[in-house]
């Protein structure tokens, strides 16, 4: 009898939304415009949907009083806030593109996304955490010649909010006629294998429908309360959270501005949350503070931890200590908007801690060999590739590098090698490209090394990924320093600071004379790494990986 393939077809008794965000958050203000929306806990701030929906409006009529039209990008920098989620909405009812810059950002980084995705209007915190992003907004702004203008929360949001006045609301009926769930509604900058990110550009009918599916898995209605410590900057903020609770009319709670687990709890207890997110790492660290214990988390029910594998007795604890016994793991890519498996409620917990779930509803996923792009059979290792809706519109302004990740069929090759079970259930078993994830961080050693090479004292540079408990993975730069010259990891740490963000700043540092190489000279990093983690005796934290 013939073996089965590694091809599964999302079957679904829900039809796709065929809308804009704008249309489907109105659909759900007329349904619940008393339920409670959103709640900012750090700044005091709560609305219903319809005190929600009238300050969208506001801010839908501000950007257009700035100029901004359809297809303008307009740039967000700044940690989770409530305003952020009014411009996510308000961007996209007037058909602008919001883009997301990661707030760990320095002036190399933001530079290039501002240039690169041609931003006309930046919306800006003044400062977070290290980071004086007035002052390195100010440093970079001459060179961007397409940015027109810049609006400080702290300095100019009242300014701002009052240029409303001036727009009717026909005006604003207007610009949202001509909006169309075709059109790009975001871009998301990802590392890839090579150089500066990629700005990966997202529909409304990519991102409101993965926000509709996933909040369906999780059984969201109108009386859930999701709290979300997790970046609005990223998917798993602005869709898993937002998109899936604005579908469903349930609210959004913002326990603080980064992810603190005192916080995060509080907000949990204070707001009776029924959901709560986070990658495994954010779970160990609320289970493992010191009071935890006396923290009222019966309310919750369900959430999502996505990021990184999740240890068996970490998701015993959640399911049991925190009372989310419903809760899902989530796979998938900033470029599939970004959910494209995701398990069942009810689930086994060996399918919650082995694998990464299932197709998500009217999705397609398949598993290649990645020398010959035929399909595997199911239990053998190859490419996870998916297609679908969620399928991105492309990178921005870089049809090169779409055309290398989406074939002619429209699959996108997530360069992740997964094995798929008689279930069609998939695990991640590693990865072909050769890119580090930190903490849920995509981070490229190409863009890490490039830096590098602009210090004068460094020959060569190759960075590699290397495990570590806590983070997944860390980041280790190879050093080769010119003849003559000296210097030190301390003087490497310093270079970087300030100039690329602080989880891109390598941990370790190794002074070499020459790099294991290949008979045709290409560096082989795999040997590096076995290198690297016998000689800082990281040898426990491999996981065994099957094929």
């Amino acid at each position: 009898m013939a073996r089965q393939l590694s091809y599964i077809f999302g079957a679904s008794d829900k039809p796709l939304l065929g809308e804009t965000i704008g249309q489907n958050l109105k659909k759900t203000v007329q349904k619940f415009p008393d339920r409670d929306a959103l709640i900012c806990i750090k700044q005091n701030y709560k609305v219903t949907y319809k005190e929600f929906w009238d300050q969208v409006t506001i801010v839908s009529k501000a950007l257009i009083a700035k100029g901004i039209i359809s297809g303008d990008r307009v740039g967000i920098w700044a940690p989770n806030r409530h305003e952020w989620v009014l411009l996510q909405y308000a961007s996209a009812r007037i058909g602008a593109i919001l883009v997301n810059i990661n707030p760990a950002y320095r002036t190399n980084e933001l530079k290039f996304v501002l240039r690169q995705s041609g931003i006309r209007l930046l919306v800006s915190a003044l400062v977070f955490k290290t980071s004086d992003y007035k002052k390195m907004v100010e440093k970079v702004a001459k060179y961007c010649p397409e940015l027109k203008e810049v609006v400080f929360f702290d300095d100019d949001w009242e300014d701002f909010l009052e240029s409303a006045s001036t727009v009717s609301d026909k005006k604003l009926e207007q610009f949202e006629s001509i909006v169309q769930f075709d059109h790009p509604v975001n871009i998301q900058y990802t590392s890839g294998t090579t150089g500066f990110p990629k700005g990966v550009t997202l529909s409304h009918h990519n991102l409101i429908n993965n926000g509709y599916f996933i909040a369906e898995r999780l059984h969201y209605t109108e009386k859930d309360r999701v709290c979300i410590p997790v970046p609005f900057y990223h998917c798993f903020g602005m869709v898993i959270g937002n998109l899936a609770c604005t579908t469903h009319g349930a609210c959004m709670v913002i326990p603080d501005e980064s992810f603190n687990p005192v916080t995060t709890l509080e907000a949990v207890q204070k707001e009776k949350c029924t959901s709560l997110y986070g990658v495994p790492t954010m779970f160990i660290t609320e289970l493992q503070l010191p009071d935890f214990n006396e923290y009222d988390l019966t309310s919750l029910r369900t959430g999502v931890m996505a990021g990184s594998p999740c240890p068996t007795e970490v998701m015993k604890e959640v399911q049991t200590k925190m009372y989310m016994k419903e809760i899902s793991i989530c796979y998938g890519m900033t470029e599939t908007s970004p959910v494209s498996t995701q398990t069942i409620i009810g689930t086994s917990l060996e399918k919650q801690v082995s694998t990464v779930g299932t197709i998500q509803d009217h999705l397609e996923i398949k598993i290649i060999n990645p020398e010959t792009g035929e399909i595997v059979e199911r239990g053998v290792s190859g490419e996870v590739c998916t297609r679908g809706y969620s399928v991105m519109l492309k990178y921005w302004n870089n049809s090169k590098a779409t055309q290398e990740v989406i074939d002619e069929g429209r699959w996108m090759h997530s360069g992740d090698l997964g094995i798929m079970d008689e279930e069609g259930y998939i695990n991640i078993s590693g990865r072909i490209k050769d890119v580090i994830i930190r903490g849920g961080e995509n981070i490229s050693p190409r863009e890490i090394e490039e830096f590098l090479y602009t210090n004068p004292v460094i020959e060569d540079v190759q960075v590699i990924g290397v495990p570590s408990e806590k983070f997944g993975e860390e980041i280790m730069a190879w050093v080769k320093i010119k003849k003559g010259e000296s210097v030190t990891d301390k003087d490497l740490t310093r270079f970087c600071k300030d100039q690329i963000a602080h989880y891109k700043i390598p941990k370790y540092w190794k002074f070499v004379s020459s790099f294991p190489t290949t008979i045709t000279g290409k560096v082989r990093k795999g040997e590096m790494k076995e290198i690297s983690i016998k000689e800082l005796g990281l040898e426990n934290l491999l996981k065994i990986k099957t094929s």
